[in-house]
């Protein structure tokens, strides 16, 4: 039996007349709550909710085995969050940051008010849309074996989908901007290796514990493990433009998770990478995302993006192939090469009409699932 996955999708709130964020998401998720309703067939139930910012909306999706089901569940909530925003005469755009210069406006809650007293303009200025990707595990000891497992190859994830070249009004010069803003906050990043539960938690109490955290809810390690769910939560992704490619992201992650857990079963060494080094593989696939070069995980020299992809992929692909994953990721993958990722068909539309507003504009109709524009 395959692992369950399930994502969280971060999604900017955008007016449909200039493209600019608008903050609105209150009224959004009221509207839904009053209209929720189970995705038909699944019998499961996934959410709509606010995030740090009032121009943000998220989804959740529920845990599923079968990538079919989740292709549906993504589909659902995003098709959920653009029918409430509509009737805020706003749309939704699966953009990682604004093209457009915005001013966050925060949402009303005593934890958000104490996070902008504490952080300042770091969190004055977050607006940023993460996907982060929920795979099941059976303990915390096998979880954190895999987090120990997976930290090499988080920065290819990173890479195939970054969707933020724009931020307030410039063109950044990177294929995920929202990597480099989020990075501000203090607990952000790759981890060290653990070696045991014991440890990881041991951490996380000693940084709740230091006052420069508020609780386990900003421990923002690119993977950690859930703190609600039986499950490794792998955060390092920028929310993806396409739906398809959030479910070829989440097949790459349970992929992961899966290899990591047989490895550390089996007690085999995790690769003794030093976290200064994971840093700057991470920044140089935020740098140059699919279309330039990555550090190999094991050598950490740069090498074609897309030869460290193939590598990813030999690496993950007896568990694709258990979970009946490897079509899924193979088309994804032929997609991604062939047509671009978020960035660069961002990229790709400023370089046509050099107008932010048909970058938003054509970000909105790609979110809501006219796919054959990416």
């Amino acid at each position: 039996m395959a692992r369950t996955v399930g994502v969280e999708e971060e999604m900017l709130l955008v007016d449909v007349r200039n493209g600019r964020p608008r903050s609105v998401s209150g009224q959004l998720v009221l509207r839904a709550a009053m209209h929720e309703q189970p995705v038909a067939g699944l019998g499961v139930r996934g959410a709509l909710e606010g995030e740090f910012q009032q121009q943000m909306i998220e989804t959740h999706t529920a845990p599923v085995e079968s990538l079919d089901d989740l292709a549906d569940e993504v589909r659902h909530w995003r098709n959920e969050a653009l029918s409430a925003a509509r009737q805020a005469d706003s749309t939704v755009a699966a953009l990682a940051t604004s093209p457009f210069p915005v001013t966050p406006v925060p949402v009303e809650s005593i934890r958000y008010a104490w996070m902008h007293e504490r952080y300042q303009i770091v969190a004055r200025q977050h607006l940023t849309c993460g996907l982060h990707v929920h795979v099941g595990v059976d303990s915390d000891e096998e979880g954190v074996g895999v987090l120990d497992r997976i930290r090499v190859w988080l920065p290819v994830l990173l890479a195939l989908s970054a969707n933020s070249p724009f931020w307030n009004g410039e063109v950044t010069g990177f294929a995920s901007w929202r990597s480099q803003s989020f990075g501000r906050w203090p607990s952000n990043g790759p981890t060290e290796l653990f070696g045991s539960a014991a440890a990881y938690h041991r951490l996380v109490r000693d940084l709740t514990m230091s006052s420069v955290i508020l609780d386990e809810g900003m421990v923002y390690f690119d993977a950690r493990l859930s703190q609600h769910y039986p499950t490794v939560e792998i955060r390092v992704a920028d929310v993806c433009l396409r739906a398809s490619d959030t479910v070829l992201i989440a097949a790459l992650c349970r992929g992961l998770v899966e290899t990591a857990a047989r490895e550390w079963a089996r007690s085999v060494e995790a690769t003794a990478v030093p976290t200064t080094l994971l840093r700057v593989a991470t920044w140089q696939a935020a740098r140059e995302g699919v279309s330039g070069r990555l550090l190999d995980p094991f050598t950490l020299r740069p090498q074609r993006a897309w030869d460290v992809i193939d590598r990813l992929v030999e690496h993950i692909r007896p568990a694709l192939g258990e979970a009946d994953d490897v079509q899924v990721v193979k088309e994804g993958l032929e997609r991604v090469r062939t047509r671009g990722n978020g960035a660069q068909l961002q990229e790709r539309t400023m370089a046509r009409t050099g107008q932010l507003i048909d970058v938003v504009a054509h970000a909105v109709r790609v979110t809501a699932g006219h796919e054959e524009e990416g």
